[in-house]
């Protein structure tokens, strides 16, 4: 796997990684301007030369991705016999800088239910850098040729029938955020039973009035979760004070307060499962 393809399989996974590049050449070196290679946490992919040269940056960019670091840094090695070095001498004879880029984790959402505030919520976050699962029971409900304008946006798309959606839960990755609406109560209840027993995703959320949250956590709490657990799901969603039941009101509201989540990840590095309400 090459940079290029490394960077879609990173993004395809949620995983954060760092983009590093050879910016400049003096002299003999291993590689030439413009080489790449990108590491994430476990993995490497592509080369910038080797040696200590490599070493080091990788050191580096896993010391940024440790510190949740988002600015770029440049760094200059000699490859001489005289030069400082820690893990092997290059002797090439060169200078070579090298720009290590982080690149972040786009958020995950996961819709379970899209109907018509699924729709409009998927058509607002299709505008973002993000990563949205539609996920739905009724194969009708995610015929592609309905998801023309949310497919051509900026966000990845991916589109899921699932005649068992917590099924589809269950396979999100840690820290995904969760939104569920589905056509059916009993369904709704399996899917904050199935996200409340993972407990490593980020916001979930649950569509219905207070009287729908005050029947779930009473089942839920027969389900065995305590009220500390109970309270990460927010139910009502979206920000609070906006006026109107249509459709996309809600899902503006409902997009709002993601943004809002999404801001707080990157400041704090929590879950963002805090409940507002």
């Amino acid at each position: 796997m090459d940079w290029l393809d490394a960077l879609q399989h990173l993004r395809g996974e949620g995983t954060a990684g760092v983009l590093i590049t050879v910016i400049e050449v003096r002299g003999h070196a291993p590689r030439e301007a413009g080489a790449k290679m990108v590491v994430s946490e476990s993995g490497t992919w592509d080369t910038v030369g080797g040696g200590n040269l490599e070493a080091t940056v990788i050191e580096r960019a896993r010391a940024m991705l440790a510190a949740g670091s988002s600015e770029p840094e440049t760094l200059t090695f000699s490859l001489n016999e005289h030069a400082t070095v820690k893990h092997s001498r290059q002797c090439c004879g060169g200078v070579v800088s090298v720009l290590l880029e982080p690149l972040r984790a786009r958020p995950t959402v996961a819709i379970f239910g899209v109907g018509h505030v699924g729709y409009e919520l998927a058509r607002v976050l299709s505008r973002f850098p993000v990563t949205v699962h539609l996920v739905d029971s009724r194969a009708e409900q995610l015929n592609p040729d309905r998801f023309a304008d949310v497919l051509e946006g900026t966000a990845q798309v991916h589109l899921h029938h699932s005649p068992a959606p917590e099924t589809t839960l269950a396979e999100l990755p840690a820290g995904a955020h969760v939104l569920i609406m589905s056509h059916d109560h009993s369904e709704d209840l399996i899917l904050c039973d199935t996200a409340l027993r993972r407990g490593d995703l980020g916001m979930v959320g649950l569509i219905g009035s207070s009287a729908k949250w005050s029947r779930f956590r009473k089942r839920l709490r027969d389900e065995g979760h305590d009220d500390a657990a109970i309270s990460r799901i927010s139910c009502p969603i979206g920000v609070p004070g906006i006026p109107g039941k249509e459709p996309a009101a809600i899902a503006v509201s409902v997009a709002a307060d993601l943004l809002r989540v999404f801001g707080e990840v990157r400041r704090t590095g929590s879950g963002g499962c805090s409940r507002r309400r």
